[in-house]
C-alpha cells in the first residue's frame, strides 16, 4: 500500500537567498493574476470557450512574451501556477452545478491574489530542481540554503513546496512509501464523540479535554489588529504590524497542531484496535452563527485527518458515521427523546438508564460502526478504569505541558 507522508523543515536562507525567494513569490503572485486576467477577457469575449490546459497554455505564452521576467520563475513552477488556477476554475464550477441541484453553499469564483493569500512556489518533480546535501538545500533559481532536518525522509521524494509563514520560511516535501499495515483483530472497538465543551469523549468513558490556545491568544491577536488598521495601507509600518498579527495566528495554530498530534498519538497507541467517529457537515454546521467561531476553532478535521493516517499505518481502522440523532437516542434501549444542548446527563424516559450526554453519543456511534457484526460491549470493559484514569491523566498533563512550551 502506498503512503503518502509531508516532511516540513525550517529554512534559513541569507538575505540573498530571502530576496530570491520573495521575489519568486511575487512573480507567482503577478503571473497567477495575469492568467486569471487574461481568463476573464477570454471569457467575455467568447462565452462559449472553456479553460482547459491546451487554452492556459496558450495565454501563460502570451503573458510570458509581454513580460520576460516570468522567466525567472523556475518552468515547472510556471506550470503548477495555471494548474492552481484551471484547479480554482473545476471547484467554482463545480459548486455552480451542486448549487444548482439544491445545495446551499456559496458559489466563491477564483479570486484575484493579494500578496498575503501568495505564500509558496511549487516544484512539482523531484528532477534535480532541488537537493538537500548534508544541513544545505539547494533549490533551482534560488541557491543553497541551510535546512534544519530533524527528521529523515522516507520513501521516494514527489514534490518540494517552499512556503513563507509570518516571516519565517520552511520547505516541504511530501513522498511516497510503500508500506504493509499490521493484521489486527478488532477486539477493542472505540467510538468517538467529538464536542465544544469537552474535545472528544469516547465510549468507555475517557474525556479528551479542550484546549483553549486560540482563546488564549485571542487578546494579541485583537491587539495586533487595532494596530494594522490604525496604519497606512501600502506602508512599511503595516507590513511589520501585519508580520506580528502573523506571528500571532502562528503561535496559536503550533499548539493546536502540537495538541492534536499528542493526543492522536496516544489513541493510536492506547491499544484500541479501531475507531469510530461522526461524518460532521462542518461548513454546514458553521452557519449557527452563535457556535461558528467555537466550530471553526475545534481542529474537528484536522483530528480526524491525523487520527486517520497514523490508525492507518499501525493497522487500525477508522470508520465514519451517520451522526444523526446521536445525542438524542438512548444507547441501552434505543428511545429517542430531546436533548437541548444546556442538558449534559441522558435520563432515558423508558429504561431508565443515566449517562453522561457525550458517552452516551460515543457508544451509539460505536453500535452504528459495528452494526451487523456481533455485539460486543460497548462501555470498554476490556480497558480497566486504572488504565483509562492513566491515560486521562497523561493526557491533561501534555496539554499543560504544551501550553508552557508553546507560549511565547
Amino acid at each position: 500500500m502506498d503512503s503518502t507522508r509531508a516532511y516540513k523543515f525550517r529554512i534559513y536562507p541569507d538575505a540573498k537567498r530571502q530576496s530570491e525567494i520573495d521575489l519568486q513569490l511575487i512573480l507567482s503572485k503577478n503571473l497567477y493574476n495575469k492568467l486569471l486576467e487574461r481568463a476573464i477577457e477570454a471569457y467575455l469575449k467568447d462565452k462559449k470557450s472553456k479553460l482547459n490546459m491546451s487554452s492556459l497554455n496558450k495565454i501563460l505564452k502570451e503573458v510570458i512574451s509581454e513580460n520576460q521576467d516570468y522567466l525567472k520563475i523556475y518552468s515547472q513552477t510556471r506550470q503548477n501556477i495555471f494548474i492552481r488556477l484551471q484547479k480554482s476554475y473545476q471547484n467554482f464550477f463545480r459548486r455552480c452545478k451542486e448549487k444548482k441541484s439544491g445545495k446551499k453553499q456559496n458559489v466563491g469564483f477564483p479570486r484575484f491574489k493579494s500578496r498575503d493569500r501568495y505564500y509558496s512556489i511549487v516544484y512539482p518533480q523531484d528532477n534535480g530542481a532541488f537537493s538537500i546535501d548534508k544541513d544545505m538545500l539547494r533549490v533551482s533559481r534560488i541557491g543553497r540554503m541551510k535546512i534544519e532536518q530533524h527528521r529523515q525522509i522516507e520513501g521516494i521524494v514527489k514534490t518540494m513546496t517552499i512556503k513563507r509563514e509570518a516571516g519565517k520560511y520552511y520547505a516541504i516535501f511530501t513522498a511516497i512509501k510503500d508500506i504493509t499495515p499490521p493484521r489486527i483483530k478488532d477486539t477493542n472497538p472505540v467510538g468517538i464523540d467529538m464536542g465544544l465543551k469537552t474535545f472528544a469523549v469516547l465510549s468507555d468513558g475517557m474525556k479528551i479535554p479542550k484546549p483553549n490556545f486560540k482563546k488564549d491568544a485571542q487578546k494579541g491577536i485583537a491587539k495586533w489588529q487595532r494596530i494594522v488598521a490604525k496604519k497606512k495601507k501600502g506602508s512599511k509600518n503595516r507590513q511589520k504590524a501585519k508580520l506580528h498579527l502573523q506571528k500571532e495566528y502562528q503561535i496559536a495554530t503550533n499548539q493546536q497542531n502540537d495538541y492534536l498530534h499528542k493526543i492522536t498519538n496516544e489513541l493510536v497507541n492506547s491499544g484500541y484496535t479501531s475507531f469510530a467517529m461522526e461524518k460532521l457537515a462542518i461548513q454546514n454546521m458553521v452557519k449557527n452563527h452563535n457556535l461558528a467561531n467555537a466550530i471553526s476553532g475545534a481542529s474537528w478535521f484536522k483530528f480526524k485527518e491525523l487520527l486517520s493516517y497514523k490508525a492507518e499505518s499501525a493497522g487500525l481502522k477508522v470508520t465514519e458515521v451517520n451522526a444523526r440523532n446521536t445525542s438524542t437516542t438512548c444507547s441501552q434501549c434505543g428511545n429517542t427523546q430531546e436533548m437541548p444542548l444546556s442538558k449534559r446527563t441522558y435520563n432515558c424516559n423508558q429504561c431508565g438508564m443515566k449517562k453522561d450526554r457525550d458517552t452516551n453519543a460515543a457508544i451509539n456511534i460505536l453500535n452504528r460502526a459495528r452494526e451487523g457484526h456481533p455485539r460486543r460491549n460497548a462501555s470498554g470493559d476490556a480497558t480497566s478504569t486504572y488504565q483509562r484514569d492513566m491515560r486521562v491523566a497523561s493526557m491533561n498533563q501534555e496539554h499543560t505541558q504544551a501550553s508552557q512550551e508553546w507560549n511565547p
